[in-house]
């Protein structure tokens, strides 16, 4: 009988897939073998058509309980003779099991590798042929693998025990260069074929979602895929029970599954969701090793995992029949926190400990970057790619506007040099925010000529670019439980003017945009409209407009020109351009409809947006002191607060435009914050406010300091 017949007759299948023929026939011809094939890429049928083919028992090593009675039960559905030893089983269920195997009962045993060296098994094998193990999951071995087991250590010493060593096959989903070479040299693998089928998934979507209520998203995506099969993981058992909760409260199907419950509870729990008795599973990281459910659809994480090994093993359970399916990522800065105190909490040697930092942050990296999510998957796992984007991924997909922040990252990367690159991204946001935190006052960092520089940002949103700097190679973090912000080479061409950085428009930004009714049909139409023209011109549709604008569009409803250039995104050029076209829309659907216009106050159209639009409206409010207006008034006028309105005439007078603050400010209070300034002997803000009389404000001390600056530099 050869592969092909076995293939065919016992598992029904006219074909190999890629890498399959080529590992069989180097077991059946007497080679050591190592495949690293991607979930549902047929590692199994690579060490059972083998055990078929030869004479005496194949043993198969895997950690994998729920693994070993899936596939024994689908191989004695298929006629083959196989069974399972792990601690499922009763003392006499055990010693049943060990007689038939002496009795060459079965041509494959699978076995939890801490039973391989037990004294009852040990008895058995030297008694029988064994020309065959495989060691399934065997990055496992490695201890630089997100999963490392110390009970695989056993298998060298148990190989070592037989009366003759037999052939070893090694298989895994995902494994490092590094990894890889530790599986040879631990197992001892000798000359072995190497088959990387490639780690790529086509059918899986890839998305990342960060600055989003989770709870919300997650409802409106389950809403939105109710007749689906998923999973959800979650960090930690509370979060898991607490989540399962709230979603059955809200009538949806749900299973648990998580290490503090007991065995058969889990086991319900599991043949629930295998069997579509309930279609969500919410789990830790417990769950899902060695599950051959083919129709999930979706895997969410509800919490970042610790690395990118475990997030794609795990990801990797949708779609395991080749449809469509999506894997989500949902972060927050909370996760890393989370992910940082279990490795505070487990018991590890200090080296496995900063490798597994460093592997944390390689993630963090990921949800950051704006490249192709695919790529970067692929990459780690030393899989190089001829192609930029999958274009089925959220960052490919992703339509949003870019934004030019070369500006703040000069900022930042100036920050973290003055700072001589010896601290966190949390100490570097504070400083370029101008906070008063203690230890920030402690180091003398308010001293520093960036301090406060970012002060109309959050020291969120500065993290955030941080790490966007950090995921795009800008700046670099060390190893470690505190890791610091350093330069790279590529800081050297952005500090220098040689290079530009784009960065998508945050999502909160959006949400904060479309916080009236979007008209959906409307928006649908806009969309429909803005792919013709696109499709006409040869151009992406976000080049257009992009979303943002059309969602605008859709919430205000504009009528004419004027009123469409004071919607976000849209100059004169474009106003001129599309204009008519899609006020056309606008007004057959308003008309049709009966709608009353909705077009916002002006001063909301102001907003609060940063970049390049920040500076249109710091131009307006400059427009406004040029008319005469008081900062009260102009405060009025534009909706805003009075030091919002000193922020833009400062930002004005840093574009290098005349401002005249003769007539804002009181002589005698003037005269007062001189005098205090002096005394200190320094010119920054904030550590001089003590040194003033109460009805002394610090809005009041920027106007002077502004009055001052503007007249010793003309």
């Amino acid at each position: 009988m050869n592969p092909n017949r076995i293939l065919k007759e016992y598992f029904g299948y006219e074909s190999f897939r890629k890498g399959q023929y080529e590992l069989i026939e180097a077991i059946v011809r007497g080679q050591d073998v190592l495949g690293i094939m991607p979930t549902s890429g047929g590692k199994s049928l690579c060490y059972q058509i083998p055990a078929l083919l030869m004479e005496g028992v194949t043993l198969v090593i895997s950690p994998l309980i729920s693994l070993m009675k899936d596939q024994v039960d689908a191989l004695r559905e298929s006629g083959i003779s196989a069974t399972y030893l792990n601690s499922t089983l009763t003392v006499q269920e055990q010693r049943t099991r060990l007689e038939e195997i002496r009795n060459g009962e079965y041509k494959l045993v699978y076995i939890a590798p801490e039973r391989l060296n037990t004294v009852d098994f040990l008895n058995i094998v030297t008694d029988i042929s064994i020309p065959f193990v495989a060691i399934d999951e065997s990055h496992c071995i490695s201890q630089w693998g997100h999963d490392f087991r110390p009970s695989y250590k056993e298998i060298p010493r148990f190989i070592r025990r037989l009366n003759q060593r037999p052939l070893l096959g090694a298989f895994t989903a995902t494994a490092t260069e590094e990894i890889i070479t530790d599986i040879k040299e631990i197992l001892k693998l000798d000359r072995p074929l190497e088959i990387i089928t490639g780690f790529d998934r086509p059918n899986l979507y890839f998305g990342v979602e960060k600055g989003i209520d989770k709870k919300k998203y997650l409802l409106n995506y389950l809403k939105n895929h109710s007749d689906q099969s998923g999973i959800i993981y979650c960090a930690t058992r509370k979060e898991v029970e607490s989540l399962a909760k709230e979603l059955r409260d809200k009538g949806f199907s749900v299973s648990m599954y998580h290490g503090g419950m007991g065995n058969e509870e889990r086991k319900e729990s599991q043949d629930a969701f295998l069997y579509d008795q309930s279609l969500i599973m919410i789990a830790t990281n417990a769950f899902g090793m060695g599950i051959d459910k083919s129709n999930v659809r979706f895997v969410i994480h509800f919490n970042m995992p610790k690395n990118i090994e475990a997030y794609y093993q795990e990801a990797g359970r949708a779609g395991r029949d080749g449809e469509n399916s999506e894997c989500i990522l949902l972060f927050s800065p909370q996760d890393v926190v989370k992910q940082k105190y279990l490795i505070e909490i487990t018991d590890m040697q200090q080296e496995r400990e900063q490798m597994v930092y460093k592997n944390l942050q390689t993630l963090v990296d990921y949800c950051h970057t704006h490249d192709c999510l695919r790529k970067r998957l692929l990459e780690y796992f030393g899989e190089n790619t001829d192609w930029e984007q999958c274009g089925k991924c959220s960052n490919c997909l992703d339509h949003r506007e870019k934004k030019n922040i070369t500006l703040e990252a000069k900022k930042i990367l100036s920050c973290v040099y003055r700072m001589k690159e010896s601290f966190g991204v949390t100490m570097v946001a504070n400083v370029l925010n101008g906070s008063k935190n203690k230890k920030v006052l402690e180091l003398g960092f308010q001293n520093l000529s960036t301090y406060g520089i970012m002060d109309d940002y959050t020291t969120k949103d500065i993290q955030q670019i941080i790490l966007f700097l950090v995921a795009e190679g800008y700046l670099a973090m060390t190893e470690g439980k505190y890791p610091v912000v350093k330069l790279t080479p590529q800081s050297v061409a952005v500090l220098k003017g040689k290079e530009e950085i784009f960065k998508r428009e945050d999502i909160n930004e959006i949400e904060n945009q479309t916080e009236r009714a979007v008209h959906e049909t409307l928006l649908k139409d806009l969309k429909a409209l803005r792919m013709k023209i696109a499709l006409e011109k040869h151009v992406p549709p976000y080049v257009i407009f992009p979303d943002t604008t059309l969602k605008e569009m859709a919430m205000y409803l504009p009528e004419s020109k004027e009123e469409l250039l004071r919607i976000k995104g849209i100059g004169e050029v474009k106003a001129e351009t599309y204009g008519d076209v899609f006020l056309n829309m606008i007004i057959g659907y308003k008309n049709r409809n009966n709608i009353e216009s909705v077009l916002k106050p002006k001063e909301e159209f102001q907003g609060k947006s940063k970049g390049s639009d920040k500076t249109k409206t710091h131009l307006v409010t400059y427009e406004l002191h040029r008319q005469g207006l008081s900062i009260e008034k102009m405060a009025e006028e534009r909706g805003c607060t009075e030091t919002t309105i000193l922020s833009h005439l400062e930002k004005c007078f840093g574009e290098g435009l005349e401002v005249d603050l003769n007539e804002m400010i009181d002589p005698a209070m003037e005269r007062q914050i001189l005098e205090a300034i002096d005394k200190v002997g320094g010119q920054y803000l904030k550590p001089i406010k003590e040194e003033l009389p109460e009805e002394i404000s610090y809005f009041d001390i920027r106007k002077v300091l502004l009055k001052k600056s503007i007249h010793s530099a003309s």
